[in-house]
């Protein structure tokens, strides 16, 4: 108990305060963490036990550490975690912007209902296709990733010594421009063979004006777009791991 009494230093109180709010930024930030199925009671609870169990990682405390030096350092840890989610946020968004692409070129728009995940209104093919990539994130040991990460951060970038670098902002910047290539290539092969039949449709409504194009090729074109999303649902997902991969990457780089 003495012994613990005496650990209680200004130096290590500042430390432990500074790994507390990098972990909070973490996991109040990063993708799956931040999800609304993750209550902020366990994400607090879990920033805090993961702050004493990499305390001892630590090695850099500061003695001298005024109050307005804490608190520009503790931003600057939020800020830390913040950056580094949108790296991951971006792929995610990518998928997310396929997804909304393919059910918008199906017709399926008002076909939505409450995402959990997100705690707002989703289209069904959407909520299903960022279900199956959180499945394969954390097949890919995401989970486990996040905290290697911080051990990562904790060798390279001192407690509250973070700073929001050129790199940083331009790969964030060029990762944001991509995003769009990356969610239109996902959803290209479904958005072009919908474009196509739509051109058969009105190729088939002007040499036959009678025939009736809401109740014969609205339900055809959502067929057929359906068969469409389970041949390359692989595919789609292979370039998502791949993206992902690309991203954890550029963040043991960046940071």
């Amino acid at each position: 108990m003495m012994e613990f009494l005496k650990s209680l230093t200004d130096g290590n109180v500042a430390a432990f305060f500074l790994l507390l709010l990098r972990f909070a930024g973490i996991f109040a930030f990063f993708p799956f963490f931040d999800s609304q199925l993750v209550p902020v009671s366990v994400r607090g609870a879990l920033s805090f036990f993961m702050a004493l169990l990499f305390f001892p990682l630590v090695s850099y405390v500061s003695l001298d550490m005024t109050w307005e030096n804490l608190l520009i350092a503790g931003v600057m840890e939020v800020l830390l975690g913040f950056s580094a989610s949108l790296v991951l946020q971006i792929v995610f968004s990518a998928i997310a912007l396929a997804s909304d692409s393919i059910s918008f070129s199906m017709g399926l728009t008002m076909a939505s209902a409450y995402d959990p995940i997100s705690g707002a209104q989703k289209s069904i093919v959407g909520q299903v296709i960022a279900l199956l990539a959180i499945v394969l994130a954390l097949s890919l040991n995401f989970h486990h990733f996040v905290f290697l990460f911080i051990a990562h951060t904790l060798s390279t970038i001192p407690l509250g010594g973070f700073e929001l670098s050129g790199g940083i902002i331009a790969y964030l910047i060029k990762a944001f421009a991509q995003m769009f290539l990356v969610g239109f290539a996902m959803a290209f092969p479904i958005l072009g063979l919908i474009l196509l039949s739509d051109v058969i449709f009105g190729m088939i409504m002007k040499t036959h004006p009678q025939f009736n194009l809401l109740a014969i090729g609205f339900p055809v074109k959502i067929a057929i777009a359906f068969v469409v999303i389970i041949l390359i649902i692989p595919a789609i997902m292979l370039r998502f791991k791949n993206e992902l991969q690309a991203a954890f990457y550029a963040l043991n780089q960046l940071f």
